[in-house]
């Protein structure tokens, strides 16, 4: 049996996570989606890991739901899988995570590509919902994660009617971060986070603790937490060496302490 899920050691704290089944489209079947899990669960706890890409192949990111293994299910079936367990290591993976997405990301593979802190998309990726198409919905955070990041009436459109749209109008949208040509997708995913894997690690993490946890209260609550991250950074060793080495103009020593 082929590794579904390839992920390679941390190079320059960076580390790539490869969906590896091109016989099923990487459909999320349940052990898909539990090998997944178990890489960030990993990669969570490795001090060796700056950031992540994740990425597919390069025809197809991922086809979403394994629907042929899924179509006779009952509710209690369906409830027992417990497959929302298998994507909290994504959701609250603390470190930055890029989705390289070349070729399809359906159903669930766009719901995975939007778990993504930045998303690469290749000048022919197609996004999708198409849930409503089989008679259900996305239940892996699509009625949520897109209307935040396209707003509700462009969502509303793509949910209920199940469309697929470009990488150019997921960018337009404002759910894409980069369109690049399809042959580019991995080396300028791995080119930013390398980038951003050579950043005071713990300003990195604060950052995304904030912008995430912002989205969700009022604007006052999330300046207040804004104001006491930034307070707690000047307790950091790489708070004092970035300052420093810009008032004496050098190259930081960043040490992620």
């Amino acid at each position: 049996m082929s590794v579904l899920v390839q992920s390679s050691p941390p190079e320059d704290g960076v580390q790539v996570i490869q969906l590896n089944s091109p016989d099923t489209k990487n459909a999320l079947s349940l052990e898909m989606r539990k090998a997944i899990s178990a890489c960030f669960k990993e990669a969570t706890l490795n001090d060796a890991v700056n950031c992540v890409v994740i990425t597919g192949g390069e025809k197809c990111f991922s086809a979403g739901a394994d629907v042929k293994a899924v179509v006779d299910y009952s509710p209690t079936e369906v409830m027992r899988e417990q497959v929302e367990q298998y994507w909290l290591p994504l959701k609250n993976f603390p470190k930055p995570l890029i989705a390289a997405v070349s070729g399809y990301a359906m159903g669930g593979g766009c719901e995975l590509a939007m778990h993504a802190d930045i998303i690469v998309a290749g000048e022919t990726a197609t996004f999708a919902q198409p849930e409503v198409r089989l008679g259900i919905m996305p239940g892996s955070g699509g009625t949520q994660r897109l209307p935040r990041a396209v707003g509700k009436f462009k969502a509303m459109k793509l949910l209920l009617t199940g469309a697929p749209f470009s990488a150019q109008e997921a960018f337009e949208m404002g759910m894409v971060s980069e369109v690049v040509a399809d042959s580019e997708v991995q080396s300028v995913a791995l080119k930013t986070a390398a980038l951003i894997a050579k950043q005071p690690q713990i300003a990195i993490r604060k950052i995304k603790e904030v912008v995430l946890a912002g989205l969700d209260v009022s604007l006052d609550t999330g300046l207040l937490m804004e104001r006491q991250a930034l307070h707690l950074l000047f307790d950091t060793k790489d708070q004092k060496e970035g300052m420093r080495s810009f008032i004496e103009k050098r190259k930081p020593n960043y040490t992620g302490s």
